[in-house]
């Protein structure tokens, strides 16, 4: 008689079980500017990891807090008519962002990667709904710092998730665009009334001051990253 093998299992994308001991499959690498590590998507089943060397950015089994970050700005700006969404990810706060835009909003997603696009096309699409072929959608691949430079006064909401959060960042542009310069650069891109929302893994004091130095009032929520007992993460929201 085979011995029986006792498999753990945990929950994947739509609640089903994935066993843990599927091998992960390598997908691909992309080179990150401005760093020497490399960005790589990884599959398990129906379960996707994106990674930068051995730390996990993203994993598709928890996006409650990308998914917050969207909800908590625009239900503080509910008409907002121009959204910029700094890091497509697997599309998780592009999709909670759409869900509650008007048909005749406009939103840019700023993503500096192309392969992550291309990755959002070939194999992510059906993880968030397939958020790149919303005509309201249109993706520049550039530097978010660039973006915002490039248009003063021009967004409602600007909705920044990049690496690890502001004190997690793995190139010099993105501790460049957290800096006090750099929020103030921010600032001078939102709309009056508008709202920057900024997600991070962990919680900073020193990026709450800089954004009060910057010029926002800010308020700061928690959200789990997934239902449960999940580790919580930290967004700021900072009001022009």
């Amino acid at each position: 008689m085979l011995p029986v093998l006792a498999a753990a299992c945990l929950r994947g994308a739509g609640g089903r079980k994935v066993n843990q001991l599927i091998p992960w499959e390598h997908l691909g690498d992309a080179d990150i500017p401005g760093s020497a590590e490399k960005l790589s998507l990884y599959r398990r089943d129906r379960e996707y990891s994106l990674r930068i060397e051995r730390t996990e950015l993203m994993n598709s089994r928890m996006h409650e807090s990308e998914e917050a970050l969207a909800r908590l700005a625009l239900q503080s700006k509910p008409a907002a008519g121009s959204v910029l969404v700094g890091g497509l990810g697997m599309g998780f706060t592009l999709r909670a962002a759409l869900d509650l835009l008007p048909a005749t909003a406009k939103v840019t997603v700023a993503e500096l990667i192309p392969e992550v696009v291309t990755w959002n096309e070939k194999y992510l699409h059906d993880l968030a709904g397939q958020p790149l072929r919303d005509a309201r959608v249109n993706v520049t691949l550039a530097d978010v710092g660039a973006v915002l430079a490039d248009n003063p006064a021009a967004f409602d909401v600007i909705l920044l998730d990049t690496d690890n959060g502001p004190e997690g960042t793995v190139r010099e542009d993105n501790d460049q665009l957290y800096s006090t310069a750099g929020l103030e650069r921010i600032l001078r891109s939102l709309n009056p009334g508008g709202i920057l929302a900024v997600w991070s893994a962990f919680d900073s004091r020193q990026f709450t001051e800089r954004l009060k130095r910057a010029g926002f009032r800010v308020e700061k929520q928690s959200s789990r990253a997934r239902k449960g007992k999940a580790a919580r993460h930290v967004i700021w929201l900072a009001h022009r």
